[in-house]
């Protein structure tokens, strides 16, 4: 008897080492589940972080981006709607040469045939003994002087429709030289700025145009150099300025043919903030 309870006693001890074994063993498995399981959510979290911080610098650069393309638009805008009013200034200007040449033309043949009279008539009194031969040779000096000066602005004229400015402002400041007086230093004012805005000489553009218009406030060329002067503020980028002088324009001259662009650039000015 006492046998069979030590046989018991010894089978009873082995099952609670066995369960006990079973026990820990099991608790160890899920410890390193768990632990297994944590690191794996931790990986996870850390790419998910890593994610997040990439699309958020991406998003940063993008905003970056549409902020630096707003501008390049805006200037970009600036820029082209100023190369507009150049063509635009060409275009009048051209149709202004062209007015100019066709008035030429008619007034050169006015003069031709009032030549022709003049010396049929001095010729006459000659024949009668009414004048000298000295006098009747003598040469109509003004009109001579004046088809000089009709002959160099011309000459200017198309060099700067070719665009050969840099001859075409050469030209102009000859012509100023030789004819100061002239009652075409207006046109050649004009001309020598707008071959100076041409140039990108923006400063001394302004700086021309403002010699035509107080040397000669009335001239037909006044409306396009105020024109040409904000065109030059703006490259110089003097919004500014060029919006004063844009409002002066339309101020003066309402019906000048420059007037509804320029009022449309003051427009566009007034929108940049």
């Amino acid at each position: 008897m006492r046998k069979l309870i030590l046989i018991s006693l010894f089978l009873t001890a082995q099952l609670f080492s066995y369960s006990s074994h079973a026990a820990l063993f099991d608790d160890t498995e899920a410890r390193k589940k768990i632990f297994e399981l944590e690191k794996t959510m931790q990986s996870q979290n850390q790419a998910t972080q890593a994610t997040l911080a990439e699309l958020k610098k991406n998003q940063q650069a993008l905003e970056q981006r549409v902020t630096s393309l707003e501008a390049i638009a805006k200037n970009g805008l600036v820029d082209v709607q100023a190369q507009l009013e150049v063509l635009k200034q060409e275009n009048s200007r051209l149709k202004g040469d062209l007015e100019l040449a066709t008035h030429n033309l008619d007034l050169a043949q006015q003069r031709q045939k009032d030549l022709y009279t003049d010396t049929d008539v001095r010729l006459r009194k000659l024949e009668s003994g009414g004048v000298t031969v000295a006098q009747a040779a003598a040469e109509p000096t003004a009109v001579v002087k004046e088809s000089e000066e009709q002959k160099q602005l011309e000459a200017a004229n198309a060099l700067s429709k070719d665009a050969k400015h840099k001859d075409a402002f050469a030209a102009y400041d000859k012509f100023l030289k030789d004819f100061p007086g002239s009652a075409l230093a207006a046109d050649a004012m004009y001309g020598l700025g707008y071959s100076q805005f041409a140039l990108k000489n923006y400063k001394s553009a302004i700086a021309t145009q403002q010699k035509l218009l107080d040397a000669h406030p009335d001239s037909a060329k006044a409306p396009d150099a105020i024109m040409n002067m904000a065109n030059s503020q703006i490259q110089l980028g003097q919004v500014a300025a060029a919006k004063k002088t844009l409002r002066e324009l339309v101020k003066k001259f309402p019906n000048s043919e420059v007037t509804p662009t320029a009022q449309k650039r003051l427009k566009a000015l007034e929108s940049i903030r």
